[in-house]
C-alpha cells in the first residue's frame, strides 16, 4: 500500500541524465499509478541557461545553481545526483547528513574509497544506483530462465559495450574526458553496465585479468581550432573473468567500435542452451535449447511482454514495444516500491560499491599484468 504522502525531489544535474531522470519523475504515476506520489520540487546546477530550459520542459517547480542550498531545504525529501563523477561522494553525505533519500548515477563514485563513503555516510537513509538496464524486460527474462535453470550448468558469458564517439573531432572537451572528473573512461562509463547486469544474472565476479587502453591521448579541440587537449582515461578495455561459480566471463567496452551506435549486449552459454541480448535490439531476447528436433534448435528471437503479466502490463500491451526511457521508469517504480513495502529495491550504493570493486581491480590488473582478486 502506498503511502499518500508525496515525495518531494531535488535533482542534481541538468545533462543527458538529467532529462532522462526528470522524465521518469513526470511519468511514472501514469504507469504505476499505485506507487508513491511524486513532486518535482528543484532542479540545480550550475548553468543558469540549461537549468532553465530542464525546468520548464519538464516541470520542475524551482531551480537552483548551489548544491548545498538544495540538500539543505526543509522541503526536500529526496536528493538525485546525476552530476559529474567526482562529485558523488561529497554530496551523497551531504544528503544523508541532512536526512534525505539518497539516488546516484552509476558509475557510484570515481574510485572504491569514495564508493566505500558513500555507503557508510548512508546506512540510515534509502539508497538506489540508476543501472537502469536491468530493467528492460528482456534482461528480466533472462534473469528469470537463468534463476529457473533453463541453461543448466554455464559454462561462459561474454558481454560487449561498444560505441563509436571515441574518435569523433566534433566532440568536444568535457568532464568524462579528465581521470579527476570522471575516475576513468569506458571501465567506469560503459563497463560498469557490463558488470552490473553480469552479476545480477551471474552473482559475484571473484578475479579478472584486463587490459585499458588510452587510444588518442590528445584529441583536437573543436572550440578552438588547431589545437587539441589531453585525455588521460581509458579509450577501451578489455577484461577475462571468473565468477564464483566457475563461470568464465569476458567484457569488452570502447568508444572506437566504428558502426557501433550503443550495442550493449551478453551472451551466457550453458549446457541447456544459451541466451543472448543486444541493447540496439532491447525488446528481443535470443533463446536457443539444447533438447528436442536437432533440426529446430537454432537461435530464436523472443519478444518480452513490458513488465507484468501480459493481459494487463505496466507499459503498453504484449507485442509493443517500449523505450529506452521506459528503463528508468520502471528502476524509479521498483525504487518507489520498494520504500512502502520495506524491501529495498536493487541496486542499492551496496550493489554499486560492488560494481566498484570489478572496476578496481580490472585497473589493478591492467597496472600489474596479472590476475587480480576483487574481494567478493
Amino acid at each position: 500500500m502506498a503511502s499518500a504522502a508525496a515525495l518531494n525531489v531535488a535533482l542534481i544535474g541538468c545533462g543527458f541524465m538529467g532529462k532522462a531522470h526528470s522524465n521518469a519523475y513526470a511519468q511514472v504515476g501514469h504507469f504505476f499509478p499505485h506507487v508513491r506520489k511524486i513532486r518535482r520540487r528543484v532542479a540545480c546546477c550550475r548553468g543558469r541557461a540549461g537549468l532553465e530550459a530542464l525546468s520548464r520542459a519538464w516541470g520542475w517547480e524551482g531551480v537552483e545553481t548551489d548544491w548545498r542550498r538544495v540538500v539543505e531545504r526543509p522541503d526536500v525529501d529526496l536528493v538525485d545526483i546525476c552530476a559529474p563523477n567526482y562529485l558523488h561522494a561529497e554530496m551523497a553525505a551531504a544528503a544523508a547528513g541532512a536526512g534525505k533519500i539518497v539516488l546516484c548515477e552509476k558509475p557510484l563514485a570515481n574510485n572504491v574509497r569514495e564508493a566505500e563513503a558513500m555507503v557508510a555516510a548512508t546506512r540510515s537513509v534509502p539508497t538506489f544506483v540508476w543501472f537502469n538496464y536491468r530493467r528492460i524486460p528482456a534482461v528480466e527474462l533472462a534473469a528469470r530462465l537463468l534463476r529457473e535453470g533453463r541453461l543448466g550448468r554455464l559454462y561462459q558469458y561474454r558481454a560487449q559495450y561498444l560505441q563509436q564517439w571515441g574518435p569523433d573531432p566534433s566532440r568536444p572537451n568535457n568532464w568524462k574526458m579528465s581521470r579527476r572528473t570522471a575516475g576513468s573512461g569506458v571501465n567506469g562509463d560503459l563497463n560498469s553496465h557490463l558488470i552490473d547486469t553480469a552479476m545480477m544474472l551471474l552473482g559475484p565476479i571473484r578475479e579478472v585479468s584486463a587490459t585499458l587502453e588510452s587510444l588518442l591521448p590528445e584529441k583536437p579541440d573543436p572550440e578552438a581550432p588547431g589545437s587539441t587537449y589531453s585525455v588521460d582515461i581509458d579509450d577501451a578495455v578489455l577484461a577475462q573473468a571468473r565468477f564464483a561459480d566457475g563461470t568464465l566471463g569476458s567484457f569488452e567496452a570502447t568508444r572506437f567500435a566504428t558502426g557501433f551506435q550503443n550495442d550493449n549486449s551478453f551472451a551466457v552459454h550453458g549446457e541447456k542452451g544459451m541466451l543472448e541480448f543486444h541493447f540496439e535490439d532491447m525488446n528481443h531476447l535470443t533463446y536457443a535449447a539444447v533438447s528436442g528436433d536437432p533440426d529446430l534448435r537454432g537461435r530464436r528471437k523472443v519478444l518480452p511482454p513490458a513488465r507484468g503479466p501480459v493481459d494487463s502490463p505496466n507499459f503498453w500491451k504484449a507485442g509493443h514495444p517500449i523505450g529506452y526511457e521506459h528503463t528508468f521508469i520502471a528502476s524509479l517504480a521498483d525504487f518507489l516500491d520498494g520504500l512502502d513495502s520495506g524491501r529495498p529495491a536493487r541496486p542499492t550504493f551496496e550493489d554499486g560499491l560492488a560494481v566498484q570493486r570489478v572496476l578496481h581491480a580490472i585497473e589493478r590488473s591492467d597496472r600489474e599484468r596479472r590476475w587480480v582478486g576483487t574481494g567478493l
